[in-house]
């Protein structure tokens, strides 16, 4: 099998999504479309300071397949964290080595099954890259996303979402928070309490499939559930873990 192609990608944009997520949207240098199947990553090689080689960091791809080669990435700022560091304080026009796309965990656009995007944190930006293209290509199959966070600032593209459920009757949405203040009006809890009830609300639709991308202990319980108890065939599980 041949190695994915590299190519070199500029800083075009980048913006906070949280107080420790931000938003990066690279273009490709060449100038060719960016091609991929949502779902996919790319590694960025990351030039630190002071080491001995360019760090190596995946990333899932947050947007969707572009013809004009762009792609949007979300990074957490972990604390120590060389790499999430540097971009976080990447300038704009600054051009990074990059190499993809990569991986298996992907959705087609052409996708017509029931889907439960089940994610917390950044582990939403391979399903929003799914979401997307979905979208874009007239989908009119039930998706329904269970996207959680600690606190009500943590949620990802909140507005984009709340949005897209006014705009497209098939999507639905449950935001969830696992510590929410006193004025938070909506569910609470972990991503997975609310896994059972969105499955059957997706099953008259269809053998459903899903979706579930974050840290290990939330996709094992995750992958326990739709398997184990419901009784979910393995081709129906689909799962990615950032840890």
């Amino acid at each position: 099998m041949a190695p994915p192609p590299r190519f070199f990608a500029r800083l075009a944009l980048t913006e906070n999504l949280t107080p420790l997520v931000r938003r990066l949207v690279f273009s490709r240098e060449d100038a060719l479309p960016m091609a991929f199947t949502p779902g996919q990553w790319v590694n960025i090689f990351l030039p630190i300071p002071g080491a001995d080689a360019p760090l190596r960091r995946a990333y899932s791809i947050a947007s969707s397949p572009r013809a004009d080669g762009t792609f949007e990435l979300a990074v957490t700022r972990v604390s120590g964290g060389a790499g999430s560091t540097f971009l976080h304080e990447l300038s704009l026009g600054s051009v990074l080595n990059a190499e993809g796309p990569q991986g298996f965990f992907s959705r087609s656009q052409s996708a017509t099954s029931p889907t439960l995007f089940v994610a917390t944190g950044t582990g939403f930006t391979p399903l929003r890259s799914m979401l997307l293209a979905a979208v874009e290509a007239g989908s009119t199959s039930p998706v329904h996303l269970i996207l959680g966070a600690r606190h009500e600032e943590d949620l990802l593209y909140r507005a984009e979402l709340e949005s897209l459920t006014r705009a497209c009757p098939w999507f639905s949405l449950t935001l969830t928070l696992s510590q929410g203040s006193a004025s938070w009006a909506g569910p609470r809890g972990y991503v997975q309490t609310h896994v059972t009830t969105a499955l059957a609300g997706l099953t008259p639709h269809g053998p459903p499939h899903v979706y579930a991308c974050g840290l290990q202990r939330m996709v094992s319980v995750v992958r326990e559930l739709v398997r184990k108890d419901l009784g979910f065939p393995r081709e129906q599980m689909h799962s990615e873990r950032f840890d």
